[in-house]
């Protein structure tokens, strides 16, 4: 019995004694448990299996009952092993082994990071991240540091200059000072006549003047050497130079001047002004410019933009992500405007004192100055030259020439430079430009009008077509254009050739038109016009009659002015005066082309009814490149619409392009009733001249009622039926095609204004001037035409005239191409 307890006291593992142990090992042979299956309740745990007898101690099947059973260490064992139930398996599991331990692995995807590394590296990550900051916040405090001693040695370095100013200008009254007493002595020397006493003073007195400047040249180069500073200043060596032994300009600059040592020689600059949105570091001294620094709206207003718009610092600042309207609405603020071409608010000009023309607001920069009276309107006129040559041979006209643009120095309204025009004013512009040429190319040439801005690529507006003539004779063509304009946009005259055979000292020839070649009228948009530009498309066929389609390219009020459902007019939403031009390219093959020629007509659609305003003729011409051009001024309606067609006759191959050059398009411009009007003439039956003409005037007949600011010269008045007079002043715009049969060499069509002031005689003046030269072979019509812009005044009279040099007129028409508009 002892021995019985001690086993089971070895094997319960237990400190039990006596009949304890006996019921503990009945209770563990009855519900035997592994591991935490012992912490289970009785009635929820496993029922044991049944275990086979291990080692030499089991009781043989014919053993006594009450027979102690011997437990060896091996068991032992294996009950230590099974309470942990990961590692130990049933010996049937095993193989049929006695005892077996099996390891295994949890195979886990490769992308999934253990919990336990996934903390740690996320501590290194947050370390390192602190660590990170740490190191910038020294860097940060660093940087501060060395900006500060930045600016304390500028300042130590403006002051050091300052000083080796102030010393040289100290040297230099020194200098002045023994140069006028020895003046002095030299002119009493040279009066008692002491010639030695004169030489000796002499030599005295420039040995001291060389060791003035010896001790002032050593004392700039130690302040130099003790300051250990390169400074920028240009010095001219007084030993070496004794003709102009000052620093700096010659001459003293002016109160808002200083002097530049950047250039050589030194010259005084005008002080620059700081722009809005600037303020002011540094005034402007004589020896250095003013200084001016970009205010940071952004941080000195930190909710500019709202709380969640960013704003960025610009000249002025711009809301990134804020709509144009939003900010065109009022958001740049007080004293701030939207600048739609930058797109950016920027700070209102301010006029210094003068006086305020246009105030600031929302969309548009303040306008210092004093208005004109006609602010409305204003023209400007100017000569066409051709450039010079580069070279003794020449240049190619291919790449294109920009034709020199001869005018007035500038005004308000724009500035002539190097034959361009740099514009200064909002507006709209409506321009013209008579053209006359002999040329000998290959092929055609293009005469167009280019407008580029500051940041963006030229940008064709117009083109026309001047052919290659049979015959060496002068030829006109008129381009015109409307464009909406802004400032520093730069307006210019090109002339090119599709290909490279063309000379321009050889194959040139330019006629000389006057110094009103060139003119345009610009509209404030005070005025309410509105200006359209629309583009016509390559027709792919060759057809005869034409009704050509648009594609607007630029229009600044489409609610005004917009295009049909057919793309074939342009309908207009109220009531007012259109003046259009417009210029169509094409390609003709056919001898009835060249027989009869081409016709452009206008129409007015009105109520579904179509009103042929005035049209226009071209010369016809066979496997030949030309162009087609109208422009007219008419009134229209609330729903009218305009539309086009081009007469071509039959067994005529036309074929008509469009492309980005400006060579078929329409310009279109717009103006209410209450401040323009129109008025339209065709020639006069009778009273036609024809013969030998020579200024012989034209008489009209007016077509419609009479304008409220013009008229033509009734029955009973003076020059009856010739002189069209204005009833205000203004600005006016003459558009003038005559079709006609001649033999001249050359014939001219010249635009007079006659004026009277008082009861003094009257002054004529030409406006404008056109030329053509002979008809083309095989065609028996011809056609003329010139456009201008000028201003009248009340009682202003305008009358046309012809000229035929070496030749007579056999025939005007008067049934249709031979008409004037007045804008």
């Amino acid at each position: 019995r002892e021995s019985l307890r001690t086993r089971l006291a070895d094997v319960s593992g237990t400190g039990c004694t006596g009949l304890d142990c006996v019921a503990m090992a009945e209770s563990n042979s009855t519900r035997e448990c592994r591991g935490l299956e012992c912490r289970l309740p009785l009635r929820i745990r496993q029922k044991p299996k049944a275990r086979s007898c291990l080692g030499d101690g089991c009781a043989t099947d014919g053993a006594a009952p009450g027979q102690p059973t011997l437990i060896h260490v091996p068991d032992r064992a294996a009950q230590f092993l099974a309470e942990f139930t990961d590692a130990s398996y049933p010996a049937a599991e095993l193989g049929g082994a006695a005892l077996g331990v099996q390891l295994t692995c949890d195979i886990k995807p490769e992308n999934e990071v253990p919990s336990e590394d996934a903390l740690i590296l996320h501590l290194q990550l947050a370390k390192g991240q602190e660590k990170l900051v740490e190191a910038l916040r020294a860097q940060q405090e660093v940087i501060r540091d060395l900006q500060q001693r930045l600016v304390e040695q500028q300042g130590a370095l403006l002051s050091q200059q300052r000083e080796i100013l102030e010393q040289q200008q100290r040297m230099y009254e020194q200098m002045d000072v023994v140069k006028a007493q020895y003046g002095l002595l030299s002119e009493t020397v040279k009066q008692v006549s002491f010639q030695g006493l004169q030489g000796e003073l002499q030599s005295y007195f420039q040995s001291h003047l060389a060791g003035l400047q010896s001790q002032a040249r050593s004392h700039l180069q130690k302040s130099y050497a003790v300051h250990k500073m390169d400074v920028d200043a240009k010095v001219m060596d007084v030993a070496e130079d004794t003709d102009h032994p000052l620093l700096g300009c010659r001459s003293a600059c002016g109160s808002e001047e200083y002097c530049n040592f950047q250039k050589q020689p030194p010259q005084c600059e005008t002080c620059t002004m700081c722009p809005p949105g600037f303020f002011l570091v540094s005034q402007c001294s004589p020896n250095a410019d003013r200084i001016c620094q970009d205010r940071d709206e952004c941080l000195e207003i930190p909710s500019l933009c709202g709380e969640r718009v960013k704003c960025l610092n610009t000249p002025g600042f711009r809301c990134l992500g804020v709509s144009e309207r939003d900010i065109s609405s009022g958001l740049c603020g007080h004293e701030y405007f939207y600048n739609q071409e930058l797109q950016e608010c920027q700070a209102c000009s301010d006029c210094d004192g003068q006086a305020v023309a246009v105030p600031c607001t929302a969309t548009s920069d303040a306008v210092c100055g004093v208005l004109l009276l006609n602010t409305l309107s204003q023209t400007w006129s100017a000569s066409v030259a051709l450039p010079m040559p580069r070279s003794k041979s020449g240049s190619t006209v291919f790449p294109g020439l920009q034709l020199s643009i001869r005018g007035k120095e500038g005004s308000d309204l724009l500035v002539s430079q190097e034959g361009s025009l740099s514009l200064l004013q909002h507006g709209l512009l409506l321009m013209d430009q008579n053209f006359a040429l002999k040329h000998s190319c290959r092929n055609f040439l293009q005469l167009g009008m280019r407008l580029s801005g500051s940041e963006e690529e030229g940008l064709d507006l117009s083109g026309v077509r001047v052919e290659q003539p049979e015959r060496k004779h002068f030829q006109g063509v008129t381009v015109s254009s409307v464009v909406e304009v802004e400032p520093n946009q730069t307006l210019s005259l090109v002339l090119k050739s599709p290909n490279q055979h063309c000379n321009q000292s050889k194959d040139l020839q330019l006629y000389e038109l006057g110094n009103s070649a060139f003119s345009l009228v610009w509209l404030s948009h005070d005025t309410g016009a509105v200006a359209m530009t629309a583009q016509m498309s390559t027709v792919a066929h060759y057809q005869g009659n034409y009704r050509p389609a648009f594609r607007v390219t630029a229009v600044s009020d489409p609610y005004m002015v917009s295009l049909t459902h057919d793309s074939r007019g342009i309908r207009f939403t109220e009531k007012g005066v259109v003046k259009f031009v417009l210029q169509q390219a094409l390609y003709a093959m056919g001898h009835t082309c060249v027989r009869e020629g081409f016709s452009l007509v206008a129409y007015v659609n009105s109520n579904g009814t179509n009103r042929e305003v005035v049209r226009s003729f071209k010369s016809g011409v066979n496997y030949r490149d030309t162009s087609i051009t109208l422009s007219a001024a008419t009134t229209v309606d609330l729903g009218d619409w305009l539309n086009f067609e081009i007469f071509t006759p039959s067994q005529c191959n036309i074929r008509y392009f469009g492309d980005s050059s400006g060579i078929s398009m329409l310009s279109l411009l717009w103006i209410p009733v209450t401040v323009s009007s129109s008025l339209t003439a065709t020639v006069s039956r009778t009273g036609l001249p024809s013969g030998a003409v020579r200024n012989k005037a034209l008489l009209f007949h007016q077509e419609g009622p009479n304008s409220d600011h013009i008229r033509l010269a009734g029955t009973g008045e003076q020059h009856s039926r010739r002189n069209f007079v204005f009833q205000e002043a203004g600005t006016a715009n003459v558009a003038l095609n005559v079709k006609l049969i001649h033999s001249c060499n050359v014939v001219k069509l010249v635009l007079h204004r006659q004026s009277q002031e008082g009861h003094s005689p009257h002054t004529t003046t030409p406006l404008a001037q056109q030329v053509g030269g002979h008809v083309p072979e095989g065609s028996e019509w011809a056609s003329i035409g010139l456009r201008a812009s000028f201003e009248v005044q009340n009682g202003t009279a305008i009358y046309v005239t012809l000229d035929c040099v070496r030749g007579r007129i056999n025939q005007i028409t008067h049934k249709g191409g031979t008409n004037i508009s007045i804008l």
